[in-house]
């Protein structure tokens, strides 16, 4: 067999899993194999009745739709909705966080309040909200409004792109790029992929660009500050990984998906004592909650609850046999994990009303009755903690410490209240750069592996990596995030971490904190007088799956940052579109895409377009071997 995982606890259960015939995310992609090429060439489409309709490749064949789309319009046309389904995700759940920020505002909630009032307040100020002389909840509803603003039609331009350097605004303006409002990008991203509206390859890409800025500085950042403010800012903390953290003789509830709303109240119903006392009547020692994916980082942030794993990892984690609920909310949760169940005792319990999943158990959530909702959702899970099948008990692995918590607060607490350090420490070379590992999971890639292997080979050439997400767990479960990870790190990185007591491999937070680092590679480039695309900084997403991880790539790029994908995007069934962005971009933008599927090469591009930057700004430069 060959291997699907790097890691020993995934291993076990896919090897389980054939044996015993269940089905994974490995057997379905299997099952679709040789994939279309039309689809992943970019040359499909389906936008009207007219078609669906594809471009022949090898151009023997139609080289335009029925309405006359050539091949760039159509590659250009999906890109653009790719990218607008993955920014109106993120903005989305940027939504729902302040909805329930403006709710509680307004004390019309249950389980929620303000835990930062020192964010709050300086949030405020920055859309010129007076915080003088006035209690919490006023500054709050009076901000609550204001952002409601920023997803409409009113605002001429979102108000946090001022977070970004000057440089970087003059750029977008001048590509008349700016976007001017959250929702109002990705609606009309759906208008010009309409029939006959816009047919323009390069208009339509730099719509993509303007729709994933809406994104990055508009729903992901208006999340993660709102998140912050309701839920508590993270600091840094130790916790653990791996499907160990799992517990035979306690209710385990994991918490699957990407928005904290619904998390934060089980957190608080699973520290109920009636319900201590119920699970302890039914035989259990108490009460344990896991996370995957993001909804399981923003409580690992925020709480230190531990990660039983990523993306890949969601079915496999029912097979341990001792998962008596996983409760998810919405994003990456495959509909697979509710027939998986059914040859186990889970509950699969389904809370939103917009992410509802046939077979699963619905208990819609409603903020105003959080806890109420909370505590009747983790009761289900204490009540199915008798149900287990003593049989199938199989728990294979020990649990791998790790930090996390770096918050841009936390990472400028501590280097004691300012950048100087970090700078100074990139100027001597002590860090080389900084990498930011993000995205997904995808079975095309041994799992973790793409993630993992690019770290180490960074780490260990000084070049301090910052992740989130999935690539946050893949590297916290090889042992990457905690203070004996400073071995694996080259000599000036070791010295730093050792001095600040931090592993090489930070830990920012889920797929919306993403808009953190932009904060942070602004704050360094303002700190130094540049725009953002003169650092030495690069993104890379090894194993990216989803339309999100598109969007994120897209902002990243648009705001200066060159990106390396390790899977490539439907986009080659056009050369001028590949040029653009491969090429083109860094004329536009400063900033490009590359896509290199080969771990090893990728993270030799990724070295080498750092020590370029150095270069660039007069600073030392090193040989790539």
């Amino acid at each position: 067999m060959n291997e699907k995982s790097i890691h020993k606890d995934a291993e076990h259960f896919i090897s389980i899993s054939e044996k015993e015939g269940i089905e994974t995310v490995w057997n379905r992609l299997k099952s679709q194999e040789p994939h279309c090429g039309y689809c992943e060439l970019g040359l499909s489409c389906r936008n009207c009745a007219m078609g669906p309709c594809r471009i022949d490749p090898f151009g023997d064949g139609p080289q335009k739709g029925v309405c006359g789309a050539s091949r760039d319009t159509i590659v250009a046309r999906n890109l653009l909705l790719t990218i607008s389904a993955g920014a109106a995700a993120h903005s989305d759940h940027g939504r729902d966080i302040l909805e329930t920020f403006y709710e509680t505002s307004n004390e019309k909630t249950s389980g929620y309040m303000i835990k930062d009032v020192e964010k709050l307040k300086k949030l405020a100020i920055e859309f010129g909200i007076n915080v003088n002389d006035r209690n919490d909840g006023d500054i709050a509803r009076e901000l609550g409004a204001k952002l409601m603003e920023e997803f409409g039609t009113k605002q001429k331009r979102l108000t946090l792109l001022d977070r970004s350097p000057k440089k970087r605004q003059e750029i977008w303006e001048r590509l008349n790029i700016v976007p001017r409002g959250i929702d109002r990008e990705n609606v009309e991203s759906l208008h010009r992929i309409h029939m006959g509206v816009d047919n323009d390859y390069l208009n339509l890409l730099l719509h993509s660009l303007r729709t994933s800025l809406s994104d990055g500085w508009g729903g992901s950042m208006i999340a993660t500050e709102l998140s912050d403010i309701l839920f508590g800012r993270p600091e840094p903390l130790v916790s653990s990984v791996n499907i160990g953290v799992l517990k035979e003789n306690e209710v385990n509830i994991a918490l699957h998906g990407h928005n904290p709303i619904l998390s934060d109240v089980i957190v608080q119903a699973a520290e109920d004592p009636e319900l201590i006392k119920i699970a302890k009547e039914k035989g259990a020692k108490g009460i344990n909650l896991v996370g995957i994916c993001c909804t399981g980082n923003e409580l690992l942030m925020r709480k230190g609850v531990p990660m039983v794993g990523n993306h890949l990892m969601q079915e496999l984690v029912i097979m341990s046999g001792v998962l008596d609920a996983m409760i998810v909310d919405y994003q990456c949760i495959m509909p697979s994990v509710v027939d998986v169940a059914k040859c186990f005792h889970t509950k699969i319990i389904s809370t939103f009303d917009k992410a509802k999943f046939e077979g699963a158990e619905h208990i819609s959530f409603d903020k105003s009755r959080g806890i109420e909702i909370g505590k009747k959702i983790v009761r289900l899970a204490v009540e199915n903690f008798e149900n287990r099948i003593p049989g199938k008990v199989d728990i294979p692995d020990k649990p791998v410490e790790m930090m996390a918590g770096f918050s841009v607060e936390s990472i400028l607490e501590l280097l004691g209240g300012s950048l100087d350090p970090l700078v100074d420490a990139i100027k001597i070379g002590k860090i080389r750069g900084v990498a930011a590992d993000v995205g997904c999971n995808n079975p095309k890639i041994k799992h973790d592996y793409g993630h993992t292997y690019i770290t180490k080979c960074l780490i260990e050439n000084d070049i301090l990596v910052l992740v989130t997400g999935c690539a946050a767990v893949a590297n916290g479960k090889i042992g990457y995030m905690n203070m004996d990870a400073v071995k694996y790190a080259g000599k000036g990185l070791k010295e730093v971490c050792e001095s600040l007591k931090i592993p090489p491999v930070l830990h920012v937070g889920s797929c919306v904190d993403n808009s953190r680092l932009l904060v942070l590679v602004s704050a360094i480039a303002n700190n130094l007088g540049v725009d953002i695309s003169d650092l030495p900084v690069v993104g890379t997403a090894p194993e990216w799956y989803s339309q999100k991880a598109v969007s994120i790539a897209t902002y990243f790029v648009a705001s200066g940052v060159d990106v390396v994908l390790g899977i490539p995007p439907a986009i080659f069934g056009s050369q001028k579109v590949v040029d653009v962005l491969t090429n083109g971009l860094k004329d536009l933008v400063k900033a490009t895409f590359s896509v290199e599927p080969s771990p090893d090469k990728a993270a030799r591009l990724i070295q080498k377009k750092i020590e370029d930057k150095r270069m660039l700004l007069g600073l030392s430069y090193r040989e790539i071997g």
